[in-house]
């Protein structure tokens, strides 16, 4: 089977379908990419695209919806709950089947020299493909967030990898190479951003807190939510963090509502261990005797995390299943 590998773009726009449904059509017209998952936010004003395919589809894809969000994104007139420093905010690649780390790292150097000599956008480097190390963390990258680059672009310290030190309305686009992450929010039963807030502050790694947890506190949807990425799922967990998310919520006469799942998640963050802790013997010893259908422990896991709207098609593997790709 040909290499796979795997893109999530993110772009700041979550209200105005006819530009996200542009920026689809952008994606699916290049061959050899399927488009498994995408989700859109009004108050996040936020769109997310998974998709998968062969290295140079991919970056195709990729391209072609940069060049459309560049185009139709104004970023003077947008305004939203989540940091953004581009109209095609972050556009990582993940590794997926004989595919190294440093063939996507490769890939986005490429895809970052492009964008920046074609379109004449900005472009910055992260993680696994980041040229310095004070560019590895996307929060470092996205600090000040659009109004603040087109202050401080031309500091030595903030010169863009590729393009152009000029930021114009579709602001800069952050490109990069990472594993496998979890997008996921929790919404807190009581209406406090101050608390949520506080156990952003107490669960993020950069805070001391869990290793591999990126954290938020945010109002959103008229509730408190605490916005996280799981960067490395096995290191903590998905159970981990509800675990510590509704201790802390106690802690201030709080508790969870629900959660949603942005994105795809991978099938081993769902069914693991664990998993088989929070399931009653009875489902065990059954499972135990049946066929190798995931789909029971899997909407146990989803019922523990509280996730809203969960289904089977909400994991990666069956996702790319679905799509013919695996």
């Amino acid at each position: 089977m040909p290499p796979l590998i795997e893109c999530i773009p993110n772009f700041s726009e979550g209200r105005d379908m006819a530009v996200v449904d542009a920026i689809v059509s952008a994606i699916e017209a290049v061959p050899s990419v399927k488009l498994l998952h995408r989700t859109s936010d009004v108050d996040h004003h936020r769109s997310v695209m998974t998709f998968a395919g062969t290295p140079d589809a991919v970056a195709e894809a990729a391209f072609q919806s940069i060049k459309i969000a560049a185009e139709k994104i104004d970023l003077e007139q947008q305004h939203g709950a989540h940091p953004r420093l581009g109209a095609a905010d972050v556009v990582p690649f993940v590794p997926l089947r004989d595919v190294s780390m440093a063939d996507c790292v490769a890939l986005a150097r490429l895809l970052g020299q492009r964008v920046g000599t074609e379109l004449q956008l900005p472009v910055y480097l992260y993680e696994a493909a980041a040229t310095r190390p004070d560019r590895v963390n996307l929060a470092h990258v996205r600090r000040g967030e659009y109004d603040g680059l087109k202050q401080t672009i031309h500091a030595p310290e903030r010169q863009p990898d590729f393009g152009p030190a000029k930021v114009g309305k579709a602001g800069a686009v952050i490109i990069g190479a990472r594993p496998l992450l979890i997008a996921f929010n929790i919404y807190l039963a009581k209406n406090d951003v101050k608390v949520a807030k506080i156990i952003a502050q107490h669960i993020r790694e950069s805070s001391g807190g869990l290793p591999g947890i990126k954290a938020l506190g945010l109002f959103v949807h008229g509730r408190a939510q605490v916005s996280l990425n799981i960067t490395d799922f096995r290191r903590t967990s998905i159970f981990q963090v509800m675990r510590a998310i509704r201790d802390l919520a106690a802690q201030y006469d709080n508790s969870v509502a629900f959660s949603e799942l942005i994105g795809l998640i991978p099938q081993a963050a769902l069914i693991n261990q664990e998993t088989q802790t929070i399931m009653p013997p009875d489902v065990l010893r059954f499972l135990s005797c049946a066929t190798s259908d995931t789909t029971l422990p899997l909407l146990y896991a989803a019922d523990y995390l509280q996730l809203v709207d969960f289904t089977p098609d909400d994991v990666l593997e069956i996702a790319l299943q679905n799509a013919g790709l695996l």
